[in-house]
């Protein structure tokens, strides 16, 4: 199964460059009302069904069901610059954008049976991009850190299923499952030989709690815990690499592993609402995710056979740690602003601080830095129970001088910059 080999491979290299989108390869879009307030109390505010995506505890604060549904466009841009090695020696130039924009949908509905219990259903996306530095490699490219230079297209989609019940007039909790279906590819090319090529797509579970504590109905709290899988996942992955075989010397072996184990970030974010005067209310969001469990891709129980040699026996290989990243947990801080211009319109804004993960090991595919969030938003009333929402963000990253290791070529020296636009509109209808 090609499929989710692939998946956590392209997750682990690729979904990287959301890192011009989020940190990690986290992804912030599950709505046009959190786009245009920074996410700033997505997971207290509760104006529309999608604060099932950030808390299903919120649920508790809906007395009728409740209907979201939304598309956003991420304009991702990578810049990839300086790219050489061998002390400067060997100058491959740069790609003016390496990123691809991604049309990322949403849907959800928060349903209460009583007045103490509400369920919900969602599907979303917390991750997923793609980047595409082939084109740094010419045609007549004799030598190149082909194993960092390549294609990768990730998409997943959560699928939620909540359930709230409310304590008191002061306490509601929450809790909800997750099941994370992803696909993608990836490879890397050394001229016409596969060093690493793949399709792959796989499902794995999750899940999240929640709680809200309301002071009154104009300031209340939100906070939640989201358990991410370490995917595991039977499949079939194909790579080349050369190595030292006893009796025969150094080799390229083409190894195929039966499995890919990929740990992915857990989330927790606190939130707060305050209305504080008839038109104008004040939000803001904590949220840190987990990033240092995200530590390699480990392939299990490989068999390699050589390249060229078919009548040579096969050679067991076991677990290999495929790629290592060894990052960092992050902070994603905003803070937002609503202001109720009368019974049909609704504007918004936001400012959000988006901490990097990259700590000791960089990566071309992942050229992390430290963002900026500038949004704005805007809502309209169709009628008292139906509103169109717009929300746009301009992320903002850094730029970025860093050092590779390529086992072809040794050291290689990059200078990267990412940032992104997102465009978002949702349509809401309470019943």
């Amino acid at each position: 199964m090609k499929t989710m080999n692939k998946t956590l491979l392209a997750t682990a290299i690729a979904l990287a460059s959301t890192q011009s989108l989020a940190a990690g390869f986290q992804l912030n879009s599950q709505s046009a009302t959190g786009i245009g307030r920074a996410f700033a109390g997505d997971a207290v505010i509760a104006d529309n069904a999608s604060v099932l995506a950030r808390n299903p505890a919120a649920m508790a604060l809906f007395d009728a069901p409740a209907f979201s549904g939304g598309l956003t466009y991420a304009d991702v841009k990578i810049d990839i610059k300086d790219v050489n090695f061998a002390g400067g020696l060997v100058d491959l130039g740069g790609i003016d954008d390496a990123g691809s924009g991604k049309v990322i949908p949403n849907i959800f509905y928060i349903h209460p049976l009583n007045d103490k219990v509400a369920v919900g259903f969602g599907a979303f996306s917390n991750f997923g991009t793609g980047t595409d530095s082939a084109s740094l490699i010419k045609a007549d490219t004799k030598v190149a850190p082909f194993d960092l230079i390549g294609n990768t297209e990730v998409t997943t989609v959560n699928f939620n299923a909540s359930v709230s019940y409310r304590i008191n007039d002061q306490l509601s909790l929450g809790a909800g499952l997750d099941v994370i279906y992803g696909e993608g590819s990836l490879d890397r090319y050394a001229g016409a030989t596969p060093l690493v090529d793949v399709e792959a797509d796989g499902i794995g579970f999750g899940g999240i709690v929640g709680a809200t504590y309301e002071i009154n109905e104009n300031h209340r709290f939100g906070l939640s815990y989201r358990f991410s899988p370490d995917m595991g996942v039977e499949g079939d992955i194909n790579t080349v690499t050369p190595q030292n075989i006893p009796g025969i010397g150094i080799a390229n072996v083409a190894t195929s592993f039966d499995e890919l184990e990929v740990p992915l970030a857990d989330i927790f974010q606190f939130a707060g609402f305050h209305q504080l005067t008839d038109q104008f209310a004040m939000h803001y969001t904590a949220q840190w995710t987990q990033w240092s469990n995200f530590h390699q891709i480990t392939a299990k129980d490989g068999t390699g056979m050589i390249v060229g040699n078919p009548d040579a026996p096969a050679i067991p290989v076991g677990d290999v740690a495929l790629k290592e990243y060894k990052w960092k947990d992050s902070w994603f801080l905003s803070l937002g602003g609503t202001y109720t211009v009368n019974d049909k319109w609704t504007l918004r804004a936001g400012y959000a601080y988006d901490q990097g993960v990259v700590d000791e090991i960089s990566s071309i595919s992942i050229p992390d830095s430290d963002r900026q969030w500038f949004t704005a938003g805007v809502g309209f009333n169709l009628t008292p129970k139906s509103t169109i929402d717009f929300g746009v963000a301009y992320v903002m990253g850094e730029e970025v001088d860093l050092i590779e290791n390529s086992a072809i070529v040794g050291p290689v020296n990059a200078t990267t910059e990412s940032g992104a636009m997102y465009y978002s509109l949702q349509y809401s209808h309470q019943f």
